[in-house]
This record gives structure tokens, C-alpha cells and sequence, in this order.
């Protein structure tokens, strides 16, 4: 089994999305008390939220970049940046060191071609959202990326930054982001990518009525499936 290393606190609540995620799987492939073989590398997530709130990506490609190479050092034989937001600097990362690097909107990519979907609609921060660095991934992959009216990803945003990432969960917010998704299903999304990791958190396939892309997850399962094939 190759050993995955984890770049994780962006935020702490999602990386244990992926901590559960690839234990299991490896367990329920091999069975038994099996679990993966793995790394995280935790990094304070008010620090690299402040250098993206203040534009200083170069900064977080310093800190991500030296979290893999640690990773790497400790005998990590693939690499994750568990994030949509910082994948941003996944190419850095990716340059940085000499394991390959999974990116999350490859794996996200990957299953809405798989589910032969032709529109999907994004939630996500506001970087990843309006910037090109994730969207135009996700559509190289064969589909069309659509995201919310401004004043909408304004509202996602916010939730993300004030409430999701701080391990707060409120109805009212669940409330809002379905009526966004029940807006990009009404303009032809055929299913919705949940772009930030903790989305997942608080949205799930129960809640709406158009599938589900959770993005922590399929990153995830992709880690676990590289792992196993070694």
C-alpha cells in the first residue's frame, strides 16, 4: 500500500472528511481492521487565511509547499492539498516535490464525466468560485461550470468563512444554499459541485433535488484508490 500524505487544516473540519474517508475505504477493500497508510501535515488555518484574504498567494505556495516536501521526507508517495480554495497552489506543490500530487477538481472532474453530466453548477468560496484556476479545471474535464448571481456567492462566502470553517452549522444556512441549488438546477445544472470541503458539512444529496458532488470525498476515494493500486 503507498502512504498518502495529507495536507491538511485548510480547515481542520474537512480534513477529517478525508481521514475517515480513506480509512474506510482501504478497509472495506482489504477488509478486517485494515486502515490506511497515511500522513497530515496540519497547518494553522488562521495564517493562511489571512495571506489569502490580503492577496498573498506566493506566501501560502511558501507554507503548502514546504508542508509537502515534510510529507514527502516522511515517506508520502502521493500528496493531497485537501482544499478547493488553496489547490490553487496544488501546481506549486506539485513542482515543489518529486511524489505526484492529486488535485481535487481532477477527482471531482473525473466522476461528473463519469456520470456523463454536460452542466454543473459550483458553490464554493469566492476564489473559487470567480477565479480561473479551479473552474477552468473542472470544464477541461468536458462540461460547462456555472456559479451563482454575485450577490448569492457573496452569501456562500460568508458562510464558508464565518460559519463552516469555525465547525458551525446553522438551518438557515443549509435553507439558503438549497434555494441557491434549486436556482443553478433551474438554469440547467445537472448536478452541483460542492467546491469547498466543508460544504459537505451542512448540504447533502437529501437536500436537494439535483445530485451532489462532494468534493472532500471524491478527492478522497481517489487518494484511497491510489494507494491500493500500488
Amino acid at each position: 500500500m503507498r502512504t498518502i500524505g495529507l495536507i491538511g487544516g485548510l480547515s481542520w473540519e474537512s480534513t477529517v472528511i478525508y481521514y475517515q474517508i480513506v480509512n474506510r475505504r482501504v478497509r472495506e477493500r482489504l477488509g478486517g481492521s485494515h486502515s490506511a497508510d497515511s500522513l497530515i501535515w496540519s497547518v494553522d488555518y488562521t495564517t493562511v487565511e489571512d495571506l489569502i484574504f490580503a492577496g498573498r498567494w506566493d506566501e501560502v505556495a511558501v507554507l503548502l509547499t514546504g508542508a509537502g516536501r515534510r510529507l514527502q521526507d516522511a515517506g508520502a508517495d502521493v500528496l493531497l492539498v485537501c482544499s478547493n480554495t488553496f489547490s490553487r497552489v496544488s501546481d506549486d506543490v506539485a513542482r515543489a516535490t518529486s511524489v505526484p500530487v492529486l488535485h481535487i477538481a481532477d477527482a471531482v472532474g473525473a466522476e461528473v464525466r463519469a456520470r456523463g453530466m454536460r452542466k454543473v453548477g459550483l458553490l464554493g468560496t469566492r476564489f473559487t468560485m470567480e477565479e480561473p484556476f479551479y473552474r477552468d479545471r473542472l470544464a477541461a474535464h468536458g462540461f460547462d461550470v456555472i456559479v451563482p448571481r454575485r450577490e448569492q456567492r457573496e452569501l456562500v462566502h460568508r458562510v464558508i468563512f464565518d460559519e463552516l470553517v469555525r465547525g458551525v452549522l446553522r438551518e438557515s444556512s443549509r435553507d439558503a444554499y438549497t434555494d441557491i441549488i434549486a436556482g443553478l438546477a433551474d438554469d440547467g445544472a445537472e448536478g452541483v459541485v460542492l467546491g469547498c470541503t466543508e460544504i459537505e458539512l451542512l448540504v447533502g444529496d437529501k437536500d436537494t433535488a439535483i445530485p451532489v458532488l462532494p468534493s472532500a470525498r471524491l478527492h478522497a476515494e481517489a487518494a484511497a484508490a491510489f494507494a491500493l493500486a500500488g
